[in-house]
């Protein structure tokens, strides 16, 4: 998928605020409940969505000064400090969150024109262009802000971001042969042959159910008959 980060840095601060603003209002009990993914209470995601901003840090200063400068020291350093963090008190988490988003974007727009075409290798492995890295932030904070469980749902993400990541999405499922119909944007996309039934329903619920984060309800199948299997999505 091509992405502009000269178009998303903005994006990525506004979709900070509002994970600001919802962590904001989250008490110490309610930071120790569990948030959507199984096993990570709410400190856990957010105490992820620090460490991932540091982590883009790393890649943009990887594109900015061209030395490699891995994303994580190790996928168990990674894990270690998802753990260590995840049991603060939440003014400690969100103040750290919010350092960690300062540090993203002043790496963000460090980044010469030429440093984007850097190829930089992200924490799964994946190899490709720094321009990638600050779309990667904007998907980072709108899935996990749904992730903390506490108001901000896929009903509040903003049509530009359903548009590319349903796009995204689209094209990293392998083996998903379906049409999709989001009828409140007007947008139909093909996944895989496109020989597999027609999903609608409005984009959010869309973009939900191939992310993992609904059921799909509140989505149809054309012709009739159940809602076919989704790939699991990274």
């Amino acid at each position: 998928m091509t992405v502009d980060p000269l178009v998303l840095i903005p994006e990525v601060g506004r979709a900070t605020e509002r994970l600001l603003t919802t962590a904001g209002s989250i008490d110490d009990t309610t930071l120790a409940g569990a948030s959507l993914l199984p096993g990570w209470t709410r400190g856990h995601v957010l105490t992820h969505l620090a460490r991932n901003a540091d982590a883009l840090v790393n890649l943009l200063t990887w594109a900015r000064t061209g030395v490699e400068t891995p994303a994580y020291a190790s996928r168990e350093a990674r894990e270690a400090d998802i753990a260590a963090g995840s049991s603060r008190p939440v003014a400690e988490q969100v103040a750290d969150l919010r350092e960690a988003c300062d540090r993203f974007a002043a790496a963000a727009v460090a980044v010469p024109a030429a440093g984007w075409r850097t190829m930089v290798r992200f924490g799964s492995g994946s190899l490709t262009h720094a321009a990638y890295v600050v779309w990667a932030r904007v998907r980072e904070v709108e899935v996990h802000h749904v992730d903390l469980d506490a108001g901000y749902g896929p009903a509040d993400w903003p049509d530009s971001f359903i548009h590319r990541v349903l796009h995204e999405l689209c094209g990293e499922l392998g083996g998903f042969d379906v049409r999709l119909r989001a009828t409140d944007l007007g947008h139909e996309l093909v996944c895989g042959a496109g020989g597999g039934p027609t999903v609608s329903g409005p984009g959010h619920l869309v973009a939900a159910w191939l992310a993992g984060r609904s059921d799909g309800a509140g989505l149809t199948v054309t012709p009739d008959g159940p809602l076919p299997a989704v790939p699991e999505w990274r």
